[in-house]
């Protein structure tokens, strides 16, 4: 962003990051103190302009092109911000060891199991706190564009401008980034590959956090593949998300019996395992694929915790199994193939009597 002054009226150049974004989301996020109402006023008056002609905050900006703001309104009285406490240099070592990836657009992070990806009430150490340990030069701040329970380790994406920020958000948002997961739970699944398709709804009542399967609930869906069996006691299994709710995965394999081991929220006394086992929660975050602001593929693995690895040691579990699960698409519920078949065979049906309407007109 390129400011010049003139009679205290302010122009903006539009830098590359910002191509193609509304002009009211530009002000989000060059002139944050502009609010809409603020923006709003000045599009109503004309005194907001783009390139010299009036604009409106729903409008697409283009890069160069010249922004035209009325002077810097005087602020009203509030609280000072409160600012982020410096880091200190163990801080900034332990954030910069979580740093497996970096282009000029993303960093992914393996974050541990234990520490939370976002502050809150009784939270003082997550993700979002080390992030000016993360800035590697660049001009501004990395932003978080997804997140994981405070006990999943695994792959975590952070947006290091506001454009790679904006595309990796929609990209969650509708759902077109694969994520697949690593767990071991208790027992084994009767359906080796199989999908769960349960509604999703926040437990009322509940002191903290806490999710339940509940008819009128958000649709939730998750598919699952058995990779490898510790007799009956245990199971390494592949889990894929296709929707993103709260502690999904965990309440999916709870409610077919299945709780992964050391999930005591959901799956009680009997999600643990004796033997050495950690009763940590064993959800890792494995792999992550969606498309990068370069046009490629951005598709990256994190390394498993030493709690994780440890037990699939001792229950003789393959991890290299773990990265063949979902090869094959996901086997289809009979319901649905009669359904296909049936819309087939009524479209063949239609295209014939089409056919023999026409061949009696040439008649």
């Amino acid at each position: 962003m390129t400011e010049t002054f003139s009679d205290d009226v302010r122009q903006f150049t539009v830098d590359a990051d910002d191509d193609g974004i509304r002009l009211d989301r530009w002000f989000k996020r060059n002139l944050p103190e502009a609010t809409f109402n603020i923006v709003s006023r000045w599009a109503r008056t004309g005194q907001l302009r783009l390139d010299g002609k009036r604009a409106a905050p729903g409008d697409r900006i283009e890069t160069g092109q010249v922004i035209r703001v009325p002077p810097a309104e005087p602020p009203k009285s509030q609280k000072p911000k409160k600012e982020r406490p410096p880091l200190s240099q163990d801080q900034i070592d332990f954030a910069q060891t979580l740093d497996f990836h970096r282009d000029k657009s993303a960093l992914v992070l393996n974050k541990p199991a234990g520490l939370a990806t976002q502050g809150g009430t009784k939270t003082k150490d997550h993700i979002d706190g080390l992030l000016d340990a993360l800035q590697y030069g660049a001009d501004g701040r990395p932003k978080l564009v997804h997140r994981l329970d405070k006990d999943t380790s695994g792959v975590l994406l952070v947006a290091r401008t506001p454009k790679a920020a904006a595309l990796f958000s929609k990209t969650f948002s509708t759902r077109k980034a694969t994520k697949i997961y690593w767990a071991i739970v208790i027992g084994v699944p009767e359906i080796v590959d199989g999908v769960i398709d349960l509604p999703l709804a926040k437990q009322p009542g509940t002191g903290g956090e806490k999710m339940h399967v509940f008819d009128e609930g958000q649709p939730s869906k998750t598919r699952y593949q058995v990779i490898e069996r510790a007799g009956n006691r245990a199971a390494f299994v592949a889990l894929q998300p296709y929707t993103g709710r709260t502690h999904q995965l965990r309440v999916h394999m709870a409610a077919i019996g299945h709780p992964i081991v050391g999930d005591g929220k959901y799956g009680g006394a009997d999600a643990f395992l004796t033997g050495g086992i950690s009763r940590k929660l064993h959800l890792h975050a494995r792999r992550l694929c969606l498309p990068h602001p370069d046009g490629k593929m951005l598709d990256v693995t994190a390394e498993l915790p030493e709690h994780f690895a440890n037990s699939l040691a001792a229950l003789g579990f393959s991890p290299e199994l773990g990265d063949a699960a979902f090869a094959e698409p996901p086997p289809e519920d009979p319901k649905q193939a009669q359904k296909r078949a049936a819309k087939a065979h009524a479209k063949d049906r239609r295209k014939a009597r089409r056919g023999e309407r026409r061949n009696r007109g040439k008649r």
